[in-house]
């Protein structure tokens, strides 16, 4: 496995995209985790994460992102995502995290979403 499953760019207005490729499970989970942490801790607070490339989510995949979410939310900043499937979204859909996070259909709109922040 190589670590491109996660990659992670900055887009300007420090925005940080961090994307997945592949299944958010066991595997990936602690890597994701890593990133957004990674990020946090050097203040950079507006973050993207695209699951355009994602395929499957398991709970602690959502845990994950739920975890990203609260330590951007208590540094006055946000995390996004964008690029679900349908899939994806009816899972998203079920566990009412569509009402937690602000999802966007692609990345340009997430990045408008964060630059008014």
């Amino acid at each position: 496995m190589s670590g491109m499953n996660i990659w992670e760019e900055s887009v300007g207005d420090d925005i940080w995209i961090v994307g997945v490729n592949g299944r958010l499970d066991q595997n990936l989970n602690p890597i994701l985790e890593q990133h957004l942490t990674t990020l946090l801790d050097e203040g950079r607070t507006r973050l993207v994460v695209d699951l355009s490339q994602t395929n499957y989510i398991n709970s602690g995949g959502l845990r994950t992102l739920v975890t990203g979410w609260r330590k951007a939310r208590q540094q006055q900043g946000n995390l996004v995502l964008c690029g679900l499937d349908g899939r994806l979204q009816e899972i998203f859909g079920m566990v009412g995290f569509d009402q937690l996070f602000q999802i966007y259909p692609n990345r340009q709109a997430a990045q408008q979403g964060l630059s008014q922040l």
